[in-house]
C-alpha cells in the first residue's frame, strides 16, 4: 500500500511543494499494525489500514531571519528524587518536575493535527482544557503547556535540492512562538530530514534552538538512509543521529548559557531506532522516546510496553490522536489510563 501523495500546484517563476503528513496514518500504518497484530492476536481489532489525502501546503523558501523570544516558566521548586536513567540535568530542566502536554501539527495545514486544524484563539482553548484534564488527573505534577510544530517536512518528490524535504519559513516558526506567548507555552521545532540529515537541517534551526523555551523533536519514520522515497516506507535513525541532535542542543545550552534542552524522538516500531542502548546521556538535555503509534487503547498500551518501556532511554512519551484513535469503534485513551502506564510518560502530545 502506497501513500497518496497530492500534486503541487505551479504558479509563475515559483514552484510549490505539496507538503507529506507526519503522521503515523500514513501508508506505514499497515507495518505497525502487522507488528502489533504477533503480539496481540485476541485483542480488540487494530485500526483500519486506511490512506488518508494530505493538504498542500505552498510556501517561499526560507528567507526570513525573524525571531521572537517569549519568556519561559520556570521549573518548579519541589524536590524530586532521581530516580531516571543518566544524570541529573543542571537547575532549570522541566521534567521530571512538570509534565508536558503539546498540541502536534502545522499552521498552514488543517489535516497534520490539532496545532493547525482550529483557529488559533479556538486551538489554544481546547489545549487549556485538555491542560487541565491532566492538572486533575495528577494534581503532583504541574502541566506545561506546549506547541510542537512541524519545521521541515518529508516530501513525496525530490523537492529543492533533491532532498525530499521542505522547510518551513521562518516567519511561520516566528508565527508559532508568538501564538505560545499568549499560554506562556514552550515550543518543540520538529524534523522530518527525507533524504536530508540532522547534520543539514539542525545548523539552520540555530537562531531559534538557541532561545531557551525552544526543544527540539526528530522523526525517524521519515529518515530514509536507503533513498526510498518517504511514506513508502518506515525510515530510521540510530544512536549516532540522536547523538548528534543532543550533542547539538548541548552545546546550544552551552554557548547561549540556556537551560537543558528537551529532545523528543518518534517512535512505534522496533526498527525506526537502532542501537538506542548507545544513546548518550548528559546534564545539558532530556530525552523523551515517545510512542507515537495510533489505534485502540490495547493496541497503543503494547506498542507503548515494547518499543518505549522495553528500550529505555531516559523519559517517555505518549501520542493521542484526536481522529485516527477513534477510529473503528475505538476511544480516546483517558489521562487516568496514561498515568497508570509503567514508566510514566511525562510528555503528552494530541495530534
Amino acid at each position: 500500500m502506497l501513500t497518496r501523495l497530492l500534486l503541487a500546484s505551479t504558479l509563475p517563476k515559483i514552484c510549490y511543494t505539496a507538503l507529506l503528513c507526519s503522521t503515523t496514518l500514513l501508508a506505514t500504518s499497515c507495518m505497525q499494525e502487522r507488528e502489533a497484530q504477533q503480539a496481540i492476536q485476541a485483542s480488540e481489532p487494530t485500526p483500519e489500514q486506511s490512506i488518508i489525502l494530505e493538504d498542500t501546503i505552498t510556501q517561499t523558501s526560507t528567507d526570513s531571519t525573524e525571531t521572537i523570544a517569549p519568556t519561559i516558566s520556570e521549573a518548579t521548586s519541589k524536590d524530586t528524587s532521581w530516580v531516571y536513567p543518566g544524570p541529573e540535568p543542571l537547575p532549570g530542566a522541566l521534567l521530571p518536575q512538570k509534565r508536558i502536554l503539546a498540541f502536534y501539527g502545522n499552521p498552514l495545514s488543517k489535516r497534520m493535527g490539532i496545532l493547525g486544524e482550529l483557529p488559533p484563539d479556538e486551538m489554544l482553548k481546547k489545549l487549556d482544557e485538555e491542560v487541565a484534564n491532566w492538572q486533575a488527573a495528577d494534581p503532583t505534577t504541574t502541566v506545561q503547556p506546549a506547541l510542537h510544530v512541524i519545521v521541515v517536512t518529508a516530501q513525496g518528490h525530490p523537492s529543492a535540492g533533491g532532498k525530499y524535504r521542505l522547510r518551513m519559513r521562518h516567519k511561520m516558526i516566528d508565527d508559532v512562538l508568538e501564538i505560545a506567548q499568549k499560554r506562556n507555552a514552550i515550543v518543540f521545532l520538529d524534523v522530518q530530514v527525507g533524504h536530508s540529515t540532522l547534520q543539514e537541517e539542525l545548523p539552520e534551526l540555530e537562531d531559534y534552538l538557541k532561545l531557551p523555551n525552544v526543544h527540539l523533536g526528530i522523526d525517524a519514520e521519515f529518515a530514509m538512509k536507503d533513498g526510498s522515497i518517504p511514506g513508502r516506507k518506515i525510515g530510521s535513525f540510530n544512536a549516532e543521529d540522536i547523538n548528534y541532535a543532543t550533542g547539538y542542543l548541548a552545546e546550544m545550552v552551552t554557548k547561549y548559557e540556556v537551560p537543558p534542552k528537551m529532545l523528543i524522538v518518534h517512535r512505534f516500531t522496533q526498527g525506526m531506532i537502532k542501537n538506542s542502548q548507545d544513546i548518550k546521556l548528559d546534564p545539558r538535555y532530556q530525552v523523551v522516546m515517545h510512542m507515537d503509534g495510533w489505534g485502540g487503547p490495547a493496541l497503543k498500551k503494547d506498542t507503548y510496553r515494547r518499543y518505549i518501556k522495553n528500550e529505555p532511554v531516559q523519559f517517555t512519551g505518549f501520542k493521542l490522536f484526536y481522529k485516527n484513535d477513534t477510529k473503528n469503534g475505538h476511544r480516546l485513551m483517558t489521562p487516568e489510563e496514561i498515568l497508570a502506564l509503567k514508566p510514566t510518560p511525562m510528555y503528552i502530545q494530541y495530534q
